[in-house]
């Protein structure tokens, strides 16, 4: 389970489904639920904003979204599913059902590794997987050697943070179409979907790519989604620039926060689901992500994005991850400080870096301090803020 191991490995055995099947207690009897709003599972939230929260999951909720999950990715049967994603995290996203239901192959690794994942693809026949962007950053900056040529093109669904432009760009070169999902673990993992749309094709590459990093439009599982002001509870117009905070009501939302009534009730104020992420709607109906409440910057009265300085980050050829956060000042309030990680074998200055920063964004919203770090992750590639946030802090005493 080294992570820097680089030796040789042998298999640890495979075990044939239906030998499962056949070890199996004959005389055991499944029942269904008394009541399909009892509990299923419990999943903790992934700590990227504090202390992680026990999140109630119900059998009503698990079954519509394992099956939402068939019906958004047009799942055939017998797809051949990689496990780059976590089971642990919000349930696999509901995909260990998803992939039952269709009678699919699940594909498990140990290590995300870009020489893995290439070579099960390849020898497996892989059609489906999910990931965080971090796992695309994997496979598109890993060594000529690691990589193989893709035997057909591979559905890939991210989600977490925004998908960066030029990411999205580089995958659908490599043949991987990659869809863009959103949620959180308090509703089933994904229950938003950026829905493509045909006439989208004609669209200049980098528009393609803006599109595609919208957040998108409800899952047919959830009753409603929406982006309203938390204070008055009024929606917000559909004109793509006025900022509220993403909503949600339906039966893939959680039961509630394991013995945290405190929580729960805050969580659903007013009826809906806050979700803390703060976005815009536009004129179609896609929903898109401006961010965490907890990640704007205000500088001197002005609202900053950290998605947006993440994303001009990303572009730069030599940068492969970017994490933004707020940086105390005595004279704005808090100004933008950036860490970043470099590609292996690539080299960026902190000059190169704001001199491209302030060619691709608006003055006030460059960085005022470039950080070249290891950034924290969450075991699910999630960046902890919370902890560049105290680093920046530590920057400002």
């Amino acid at each position: 389970d080294d992570p820097q191991f680089t030796g040789p490995g042998e298999r640890l055995g495979t075990l044939e489904y239906e030998d499962l099947l056949a070890s199996g207690d004959p005389g055991f009897s499944w029942s269904s639920p008394n009541d399909e709003w009892d509990a299923i599972t419990l999943n903790y939230t992934s700590g990227t904003t504090g202390n992680p929260k026990g999140v109630v999951y119900h059998h009503r909720g698990a079954a519509l979204l394992a099956q939402g999950n068939v019906i958004v990715s047009s799942m055939a049967k017998h797809p051949v599913y990689l496990w780059t994603l976590p089971m642990f995290h919000c349930n696999g996203w509901c995909f260990p059902w998803s992939i039952s239901v269709v009678a699919g192959t699940h594909v498990c690794l140990r290590q995300v590794r870009a020489a893995a994942i290439y070579e099960l693809i390849a020898r497996e026949g892989v059609t489906h997987l999910c990931g965080a962007p971090i796992v695309m950053s994997t496979l598109l900056n890993a060594p000529p050697p690691e990589r193989k040529k893709l035997p057909h093109r591979i559905a890939f669904f991210t989600a977490a943070a925004p998908p960066p432009e030029a990411v999205l760009a580089a995958m659908k070169d490599a043949g991987f179409e990659v869809t863009h999902l959103y949620g959180l673990t308090e509703t089933y993992g994904p229950a938003v979907v950026n829905d493509w749309q045909s006439d989208w094709d004609l669209l200049p590459a980098a528009e393609q790519a803006a599109k595609k990093a919208r957040q998108g439009v409800r899952y047919g599982a959830l009753d409603a989604l929406t982006v309203m002001d938390p204070v008055t509870m009024a929606p917000v117009p559909a004109d793509g620039e006025s900022i509220g905070e993403v909503m949600f009501r339906g039966n893939v939302v959680m039961k509630g926060y394991l013995k945290n009534e405190r929580a729960t009730a805050e969580a659903f104020a007013g009826g809906w689901f806050h979700s803390g992420d703060l976005g815009v709607l536009h004129e179609d109906g896609y929903v898109q992500l401006k961010d965490r409440s907890k990640d704007i910057i205000i500088s001197g009265g002005e609202n900053i994005s950290s998605i947006e300085v993440e994303d001009a980050l990303f572009k730069h050829p030599a940068v492969e991850l970017a994490a933004v956060v707020a940086k105390p000042d005595e004279k704005w309030g808090e100004t933008p400080c950036a860490f970043v990680e470099l590609k292996p074998g690539m080299q960026a200055t902190t000059q190169d870096l704001l001199e491209w920063c302030r060619k691709h964004l608006a003055r006030y919203k460059c960085p005022r301090v470039i950080v070249f770090a290891e950034i924290p992750k969450t075991s699910t590639g999630k960046v902890q803020k919370f902890v560049l946030r105290e680093r920046a802090k530590e920057l400002s005493a």
